[in-house]
């Protein structure tokens, strides 16, 4: 199996000795520059000849290091699998949830694309130059760690699902006899209430949405601020739910919300 691992450590001896010849570079054109404002033309022509010799090497160093590029076949590494196999182990390695069957996969609270074709991937929507599997996951894992130490405020999220709510069974209630006041409403449709248009939709997507559910569900609150329960619903339609990770990794699928009591 193609590892990028074992080109990325043969890269860095090679660079290691690229920096080291242009930093000889350097000093030699600082003693150049000296050279020519002395009037030293002899230790410049010296100087000159070795900047010469060390841009020689230099080309051989970046000559080498693309040839090692070329042999390990980047396109071949995604198309053949290899790519994807690494990416799902470091995902188990650093702890990072990964769901779903090539090409696209669900990082909780993120979705990845893989582009073999133009050698890209995507998370969520951004498009992200990255085809070393372990910097990829581990910057997976250091964004879903700054969401998950981001504010939360679980009372007026659970307002805004409950304004949400209300409005459903509104509408659901629209033209019948007999009405309902309580009873379980999908998820999924209040999140298109909140979200009435495609560009809020953009900022505040699914997944998004998905986040704050389960920051709702590992917070210590079930009563609104009118004095109202709610519980979540599951559903036997596993497309209807929405799936989250609780406070212990685990998954759970949240299907429906209901509130209950109040004045």
């Amino acid at each position: 199996m193609t590892d990028y691992e074992d080109l990325y450590k043969q890269m860095l001896n090679v660079e290691k000795e690229l920096k080291d010849k242009i930093n000889s570079q350097q000093k030699l054109f600082k003693s150049l520059s000296k050279d020519l404002e002395k009037g030293d033309l002899k230790s410049w022509t010296r100087d000159l000849t070795s900047m010469r010799a060390y841009l020689k090497e230099q080309e051989t160093l970046m000559e080498e290091m693309q040839t090692q590029v070329d042999e390990f076949g980047i396109r071949e590494y995604m198309e053949n699998g290899d790519f994807v196999e690494q990416l799902l182990t470091h995902c188990n390695r650093l702890e990072v949830d990964v769901k779903g069957d090539f090409p696209t996969y669900e990082m909780f609270p993120f979705r990845v694309r893989i582009d073999t074709e133009n050698l890209d991937l995507y998370l969520d929507r951004k498009r992200v130059q990255c085809l070393r599997p372990m910097a990829f996951v581990q910057d997976v894992k250091a964004s879903r760690d700054k969401l998950l130490k981001a504010t939360f405020d679980p009372k007026g999220f659970v307002k805004e699902l409950a304004a949400a709510y209300d409005l459903m069974l509104l509408k659901q209630n629209q033209g019948k006899t007999a009405t309902t006041a309580v009873g379980d409403i999908y998820l999924k449709s209040l999140y298109t209430l909140l979200t009435p248009m495609r560009r809020f939709r953009k900022d505040y997507d699914l997944q998004s949405f998905a986040f704050d559910l389960a920051r709702l569900y590992a917070a210590d609150l079930r009563t609104c601020e009118d004095g109202r329960q709610f519980q979540f619903g599951p559903s036997r339609n596993i497309n209807k739910a929405i799936r989250i990770l609780d406070q212990d990794g685990r998954e759970q699928y949240l299907a429906t919300i209901c509130f209950l009591g109040g004045q």
